[in-house]
Protein backbone atom coordinates (compact mmCIF):
# COMPACT_ATOMS: atom_id res chain seq x y z
CA UNK A 1 0.00 0.00 0.00
CA UNK A 2 1.48 3.88 -0.62
CA UNK A 3 1.08 6.05 2.29
CA UNK A 4 0.17 9.60 2.28
CA UNK A 5 3.49 10.10 4.04
CA UNK A 6 5.89 8.25 1.55
CA UNK A 7 7.75 10.24 -1.43
CA UNK A 8 5.89 10.52 -4.54
CA UNK A 9 7.62 11.62 -8.02
CA UNK A 10 5.56 14.28 -9.85
CA UNK A 11 7.34 14.58 -13.36
CA UNK A 12 10.37 16.75 -12.40
CA UNK A 13 9.67 17.11 -8.79
CA UNK A 14 10.41 14.69 -6.40
CA UNK A 15 7.52 15.10 -3.14
CA UNK A 16 8.77 13.61 0.12
CA UNK A 17 5.18 13.07 1.00
CA UNK A 18 1.67 13.41 -1.15
CA UNK A 19 0.33 16.01 1.15
CA UNK A 20 0.43 18.89 -1.04
CA UNK A 21 -0.56 22.60 -0.32
CA UNK A 22 -3.66 23.31 -3.10
CA UNK A 23 -3.79 27.03 -4.29
CA UNK A 24 -4.93 29.60 -2.00
CA UNK A 25 -5.69 33.26 -2.62
CA UNK A 26 -4.42 35.33 0.05
CA UNK A 27 -4.42 38.86 -1.42
CA UNK A 28 -0.85 40.02 0.03
CA UNK A 29 0.23 41.43 -3.41
CA UNK A 30 0.57 44.91 -3.99
CA UNK A 31 -1.74 47.14 -6.30
CA UNK A 32 0.27 46.42 -9.17
CA UNK A 33 0.08 42.91 -8.55
CA UNK A 34 3.78 42.17 -7.28
CA UNK A 35 4.50 39.98 -4.45
CA UNK A 36 5.50 41.60 -1.40
CA UNK A 37 8.36 40.25 1.62
CA UNK A 38 6.00 38.88 3.69
CA UNK A 39 4.71 36.66 0.82
CA UNK A 40 8.23 34.88 0.87
CA UNK A 41 7.13 34.11 4.96
CA UNK A 42 4.19 32.17 4.16
CA UNK A 43 5.70 30.21 1.52
CA UNK A 44 8.96 29.41 3.62
CA UNK A 45 6.36 28.20 6.20
CA UNK A 46 4.67 25.50 4.68
CA UNK A 47 7.92 24.34 2.92
CA UNK A 48 6.89 20.66 4.16
CA UNK A 49 4.58 19.87 1.51
CA UNK A 50 5.32 17.74 -0.69
CA UNK A 51 5.07 20.31 -3.11
CA UNK A 52 3.39 23.67 -2.64
CA UNK A 53 1.13 25.08 -5.71
CA UNK A 54 1.16 28.74 -4.89
CA UNK A 55 -2.19 30.84 -5.33
CA UNK A 56 -3.51 31.82 -8.65
CA UNK A 57 -1.00 34.38 -10.09
CA UNK A 58 -2.19 36.33 -13.29
CA UNK A 59 -1.11 35.58 -16.49
CA UNK A 60 -2.12 39.19 -17.91
CA UNK A 61 -3.94 42.70 -16.39
CA UNK A 62 -7.13 41.18 -18.42
CA UNK A 63 -7.09 38.18 -16.40
CA UNK A 64 -6.25 39.56 -13.31
CA UNK A 65 -9.18 41.08 -11.36
CA UNK A 66 -8.56 39.82 -7.74
CA UNK A 67 -7.39 43.04 -5.70
CA UNK A 68 -3.61 42.60 -4.44
CA UNK A 69 -3.24 39.48 -5.79
CA UNK A 70 0.03 38.44 -7.67
CA UNK A 71 1.20 38.19 -11.41
CA UNK A 72 3.97 37.11 -13.37
CA UNK A 73 3.79 39.05 -16.98
CA UNK A 74 6.11 41.67 -15.87
CA UNK A 75 10.06 41.99 -14.91
CA UNK A 76 8.79 43.63 -11.71
CA UNK A 77 6.50 41.04 -10.51
CA UNK A 78 9.62 38.13 -11.64
CA UNK A 79 11.79 39.89 -9.61
CA UNK A 80 9.68 40.22 -6.38
CA UNK A 81 8.83 36.50 -6.70
CA UNK A 82 12.37 35.73 -6.78
CA UNK A 83 12.77 35.91 -2.77
CA UNK A 84 9.67 34.14 -2.09
CA UNK A 85 11.13 31.13 -4.28
CA UNK A 86 14.43 30.93 -2.78
CA UNK A 87 12.77 30.81 1.09
CA UNK A 88 11.01 27.47 0.10
CA UNK A 89 14.07 26.19 -1.78
CA UNK A 90 16.51 27.25 1.48
CA UNK A 91 13.46 25.77 4.08
CA UNK A 92 13.78 22.45 1.50
CA UNK A 93 10.42 22.83 -0.41
CA UNK A 94 9.35 23.06 -3.78
CA UNK A 95 6.79 25.13 -5.64
CA UNK A 96 4.89 25.62 -8.62
CA UNK A 97 3.38 28.62 -9.62
CA UNK A 98 -0.60 28.54 -10.72
CA UNK A 99 -0.77 30.01 -13.69
CA UNK A 100 -4.68 32.20 -13.54
CA UNK A 101 -6.71 33.86 -15.90
CA UNK A 102 -10.18 34.76 -14.43
CA UNK A 103 -11.90 35.08 -17.48
CA UNK A 104 -15.39 36.74 -16.71
CA UNK A 105 -15.06 36.75 -12.70
CA UNK A 106 -13.62 39.97 -13.09
CA UNK A 107 -14.53 43.96 -13.10
CA UNK A 108 -13.10 46.26 -15.47
CA UNK A 109 -12.42 49.01 -12.23
CA UNK A 110 -9.84 46.44 -11.45
CA UNK A 111 -8.60 45.13 -14.97
CA UNK A 112 -9.20 48.53 -17.15
CA UNK A 113 -11.58 46.54 -19.62
CA UNK A 114 -14.32 44.52 -20.17
CA UNK A 115 -13.93 41.43 -19.20
CA UNK A 116 -13.73 38.42 -21.45
CA UNK A 117 -15.25 34.87 -22.22
CA UNK A 118 -16.16 32.04 -24.60
CA UNK A 119 -19.45 33.57 -24.52
CA UNK A 120 -21.24 37.06 -23.56
CA UNK A 121 -22.86 35.72 -20.55
CA UNK A 122 -23.14 37.43 -17.05
CA UNK A 123 -22.19 35.42 -13.99
CA UNK A 124 -24.03 35.16 -11.06
CA UNK A 125 -23.18 36.72 -7.89
CA UNK A 126 -20.34 39.64 -7.63
CA UNK A 127 -16.76 40.46 -8.29
CA UNK A 128 -14.25 41.60 -5.83
CA UNK A 129 -12.66 45.05 -6.14
CA UNK A 130 -10.84 47.62 -4.96
CA UNK A 131 -14.24 49.20 -3.68
CA UNK A 132 -16.10 46.47 -2.41
CA UNK A 133 -18.03 43.68 -4.27
CA UNK A 134 -19.89 44.90 -7.69
CA UNK A 135 -22.11 42.82 -9.44
CA UNK A 136 -20.66 41.05 -12.48
CA UNK A 137 -20.37 42.96 -15.92
CA UNK A 138 -21.52 40.94 -19.15
CA UNK A 139 -18.08 39.86 -20.73
CA UNK A 140 -16.92 39.98 -24.49
CA UNK A 141 -16.58 37.10 -26.45
CA UNK A 142 -12.96 36.38 -27.34
CA UNK A 143 -12.80 36.71 -31.03
CA UNK A 144 -10.64 33.60 -32.71
CA UNK A 145 -8.35 35.45 -33.76
CA UNK A 146 -7.45 36.78 -30.16
CA UNK A 147 -6.97 33.39 -28.81
CA UNK A 148 -3.36 32.75 -30.20
CA UNK A 149 -2.57 35.34 -27.64
CA UNK A 150 -3.81 34.31 -24.51
CA UNK A 151 -2.71 31.10 -25.71
CA UNK A 152 0.76 32.90 -25.58
CA UNK A 153 0.18 34.50 -22.32
CA UNK A 154 -0.27 31.52 -20.42
CA UNK A 155 3.38 30.21 -21.59
CA UNK A 156 5.36 33.66 -21.30
CA UNK A 157 3.74 33.46 -18.05
CA UNK A 158 5.30 30.51 -17.64
CA UNK A 159 8.86 30.85 -18.97
CA UNK A 160 8.75 33.87 -16.47
CA UNK A 161 7.83 31.78 -13.34
CA UNK A 162 11.06 29.27 -14.38
CA UNK A 163 12.72 32.88 -14.36
CA UNK A 164 11.51 33.51 -10.86
CA UNK A 165 12.96 30.54 -9.30
CA UNK A 166 9.66 28.02 -9.29
CA UNK A 167 10.17 24.24 -10.26
CA UNK A 168 6.71 24.17 -12.66
CA UNK A 169 3.60 25.80 -13.29
CA UNK A 170 0.01 24.77 -12.84
CA UNK A 171 -2.35 26.01 -15.21
CA UNK A 172 -5.89 27.06 -13.83
CA UNK A 173 -8.30 25.55 -15.94
CA UNK A 174 -10.85 25.34 -12.71
CA UNK A 175 -13.53 27.25 -10.79
CA UNK A 176 -15.16 28.46 -13.34
CA UNK A 177 -12.60 31.10 -15.06
CA UNK A 178 -11.78 31.42 -18.35
CA UNK A 179 -10.02 28.17 -19.28
CA UNK A 180 -13.23 26.20 -17.33
CA UNK A 181 -15.47 28.57 -19.20
CA UNK A 182 -14.47 27.27 -22.54
CA UNK A 183 -14.75 23.65 -21.45
CA UNK A 184 -18.13 23.74 -20.25
CA UNK A 185 -21.20 24.15 -21.96
CA UNK A 186 -23.05 26.15 -19.92
CA UNK A 187 -20.99 28.30 -20.51
CA UNK A 188 -19.72 28.28 -24.14
CA UNK A 189 -22.34 28.65 -27.03
CA UNK A 190 -19.80 29.30 -29.15
CA UNK A 191 -20.51 27.69 -33.27
CA UNK A 192 -16.26 28.28 -34.11
CA UNK A 193 -13.79 25.58 -33.33
CA UNK A 194 -13.72 26.46 -29.90
CA UNK A 195 -17.06 25.42 -29.26
CA UNK A 196 -19.82 22.63 -29.51
CA UNK A 197 -18.67 19.10 -29.18
CA UNK A 198 -16.38 18.39 -26.06
CA UNK A 199 -13.33 18.18 -28.25
CA UNK A 200 -13.69 21.45 -29.12
CA UNK A 201 -14.48 23.06 -26.09
CA UNK A 202 -11.41 21.11 -25.09
CA UNK A 203 -9.69 22.71 -27.92
CA UNK A 204 -8.24 25.67 -25.43
CA UNK A 205 -7.01 23.92 -22.79
CA UNK A 206 -5.50 21.42 -24.80
CA UNK A 207 -3.03 24.25 -26.79
CA UNK A 208 -1.89 26.28 -23.56
CA UNK A 209 -1.09 23.03 -22.14
CA UNK A 210 0.51 21.95 -25.19
CA UNK A 211 2.53 25.72 -25.50
CA UNK A 212 3.28 26.01 -21.85
CA UNK A 213 5.02 21.78 -21.90
CA UNK A 214 7.16 23.30 -24.80
CA UNK A 215 8.05 26.39 -23.05
CA UNK A 216 8.99 24.95 -19.98
CA UNK A 217 8.98 20.84 -20.08
CA UNK A 218 5.86 18.77 -19.99
CA UNK A 219 7.89 17.21 -16.28
CA UNK A 220 7.51 21.05 -14.96
CA UNK A 221 3.69 21.56 -16.25
CA UNK A 222 0.09 20.91 -14.04
CA UNK A 223 -3.00 21.52 -14.64
CA UNK A 224 -6.03 21.75 -12.51
CA UNK A 225 -9.32 20.91 -13.32
CA UNK A 226 -12.76 20.97 -11.84
CA UNK A 227 -15.67 19.15 -13.29
CA UNK A 228 -18.58 17.46 -11.52
CA UNK A 229 -21.18 20.38 -10.55
CA UNK A 230 -21.12 23.85 -10.58
CA UNK A 231 -18.35 26.28 -9.83
CA UNK A 232 -19.43 30.12 -9.78
CA UNK A 233 -22.28 29.73 -12.28
CA UNK A 234 -20.19 27.06 -14.71
CA UNK A 235 -21.46 23.67 -15.31
CA UNK A 236 -22.05 21.20 -17.99
CA UNK A 237 -24.53 19.39 -19.48
CA UNK A 238 -22.84 15.65 -19.76
CA UNK A 239 -19.49 15.69 -17.41
CA UNK A 240 -18.80 12.26 -18.40
CA UNK A 241 -17.82 13.01 -22.06
CA UNK A 242 -16.12 16.17 -21.26
CA UNK A 243 -14.34 14.66 -18.57
CA UNK A 244 -13.41 11.95 -21.53
CA UNK A 245 -12.55 14.44 -23.80
CA UNK A 246 -10.23 16.47 -21.53
CA UNK A 247 -8.62 12.80 -20.21
CA UNK A 248 -7.56 12.01 -24.27
CA UNK A 249 -6.15 15.39 -24.39
CA UNK A 250 -3.72 15.75 -21.67
CA UNK A 251 -2.19 12.10 -21.97
CA UNK A 252 -0.38 12.36 -25.22
CA UNK A 253 1.08 15.61 -23.89
CA UNK A 254 2.99 14.04 -20.82
CA UNK A 255 1.88 15.83 -18.11
CA UNK A 256 3.76 16.43 -14.47
CA UNK A 257 -0.22 15.58 -13.19
CA UNK A 258 -3.20 16.74 -12.90
CA UNK A 259 -5.14 18.17 -9.75
CA UNK A 260 -9.19 17.64 -9.89
CA UNK A 261 -11.06 19.73 -7.39
CA UNK A 262 -14.35 17.58 -6.77
CA UNK A 263 -17.24 18.64 -4.93
CA UNK A 264 -18.84 16.38 -2.35
CA UNK A 265 -22.80 16.25 -1.86
CA UNK A 266 -21.59 17.47 1.80
CA UNK A 267 -18.84 19.56 0.87
CA UNK A 268 -17.84 22.60 3.01
CA UNK A 269 -16.81 24.97 0.37
CA UNK A 270 -19.27 24.35 -2.44
CA UNK A 271 -21.35 21.14 -3.12
CA UNK A 272 -22.72 18.79 -5.81
CA UNK A 273 -24.50 15.31 -5.96
CA UNK A 274 -22.91 15.20 -9.86
CA UNK A 275 -21.12 11.70 -9.63
CA UNK A 276 -16.74 12.48 -8.73
CA UNK A 277 -15.17 12.05 -12.28
CA UNK A 278 -11.94 10.66 -11.75
CA UNK A 279 -12.68 7.34 -11.79
CA UNK A 280 -13.48 7.86 -15.65
CA UNK A 281 -10.29 9.89 -16.10
CA UNK A 282 -8.54 7.52 -14.33
CA UNK A 283 -8.70 4.69 -16.81
CA UNK A 284 -7.84 7.11 -20.02
CA UNK A 285 -5.19 9.36 -18.10
CA UNK A 286 -1.94 7.55 -17.03
CA UNK A 287 0.30 10.11 -15.21
CA UNK A 288 0.04 11.45 -11.37
CA UNK A 289 -3.63 12.57 -10.57
CA UNK A 290 -3.84 14.92 -7.58
CA UNK A 291 -7.37 15.16 -5.68
CA UNK A 292 -8.74 17.87 -4.13
CA UNK A 293 -11.50 19.04 -1.69
CA UNK A 294 -13.20 18.28 2.04
CA UNK A 295 -10.25 15.80 2.25
CA UNK A 296 -9.22 13.83 6.11
CA UNK A 297 -6.30 11.97 6.46
CA UNK A 298 -8.85 8.33 6.28
CA UNK A 299 -9.94 9.38 2.83
CA UNK A 300 -7.34 10.45 1.58
CA UNK A 301 -5.60 6.94 2.38
CA UNK A 302 -8.51 5.78 0.98
CA UNK A 303 -7.92 7.08 -2.50
CA UNK A 304 -4.16 6.81 -2.33
CA UNK A 305 -4.89 2.58 -1.59
CA UNK A 306 -7.53 1.97 -3.94
CA UNK A 307 -4.88 3.62 -6.79
CA UNK A 308 -6.91 6.37 -7.68
CA UNK A 309 -4.75 9.44 -6.63
CA UNK A 310 -1.37 9.02 -6.34
CA UNK A 311 -1.30 12.37 -3.93
CA UNK A 312 -3.49 14.61 -2.20
CA UNK A 313 -4.37 17.99 -2.00
CA UNK A 314 -5.31 20.20 0.93
CA UNK A 315 -6.30 23.88 0.88
CA UNK A 316 -8.23 25.49 4.02
CA UNK A 317 -5.85 23.75 6.34
CA UNK A 318 -2.57 24.98 4.92
CA UNK A 319 -3.85 28.70 5.78
CA UNK A 320 -3.64 28.05 9.65
CA UNK A 321 -1.36 24.98 10.05
CA UNK A 322 1.65 25.82 8.31
CA UNK A 323 3.65 22.40 9.86
CA UNK A 324 0.19 20.75 8.38
CA UNK A 325 2.31 17.12 7.08
CA UNK A 326 3.70 16.91 10.44
CA UNK A 327 0.10 17.82 12.10
CA UNK A 328 -1.35 14.89 10.38
CA UNK A 329 0.99 12.28 10.38
CA UNK A 330 0.79 12.50 14.06
CA UNK A 331 -2.86 13.02 14.71
CA UNK A 332 -2.17 16.64 16.30
CA UNK A 333 -4.93 19.14 16.41
CA UNK A 334 -5.52 21.54 13.63
CA UNK A 335 -5.46 25.62 14.66
CA UNK A 336 -8.40 27.39 13.12
CA UNK A 337 -8.99 29.39 10.65
CA UNK A 338 -9.50 33.19 11.32
CA UNK A 339 -12.17 33.90 8.05
CA UNK A 340 -11.73 38.04 8.61
CA UNK A 341 -8.09 37.84 7.89
CA UNK A 342 -8.72 35.74 4.67
CA UNK A 343 -8.16 38.41 2.35
CA UNK A 344 -6.73 41.53 4.21
CA UNK A 345 -3.48 42.66 3.83
CA UNK A 346 -1.46 42.02 6.70
CA UNK A 347 0.61 39.66 8.71
CA UNK A 348 -2.27 39.10 11.21
CA UNK A 349 -4.28 35.68 9.95
CA UNK A 350 -1.60 34.94 7.58
CA UNK A 351 2.05 34.36 9.04
CA UNK A 352 1.40 33.89 12.68
CA UNK A 353 -0.42 30.72 12.61
CA UNK A 354 1.59 28.71 15.28
CA UNK A 355 3.30 25.15 14.42
CA UNK A 356 3.71 22.13 16.38
CA UNK A 357 6.89 23.71 18.48
CA UNK A 358 5.66 27.27 19.37
CA UNK A 359 2.24 26.05 20.32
Amino acid sequence: MTHLFEPVRLGAVHAPNRVLMAPLTRARATRAHVPTSIMADYYRQRASAGLIISEGVGVSQQGMGWPHAPGLWSAEQVEAWQPVTAAVHEAGGRIFAQLWHMGRLVHSSVTGEQPVAPSPITAPGHAHSYEGNKPYEQPRALNAEEIPALVESFATAARNAIAAGFDGVQIHGANGYVIDEFLRDGTNKREDAYGGSPENRVRLLKEITQAVADAIGADRTAVRLSLNGDTQGTDDSDPASLSLAVAQALEPIGIAFLELRELRPDGTRGASDVPRQSPLIRQHFTGPLVLNSDYDVARAQADLDSGLAQAISFGRPFISNPDLPERLSTGAVLNDIRQATLYTQGAEGYVDYPALEAA
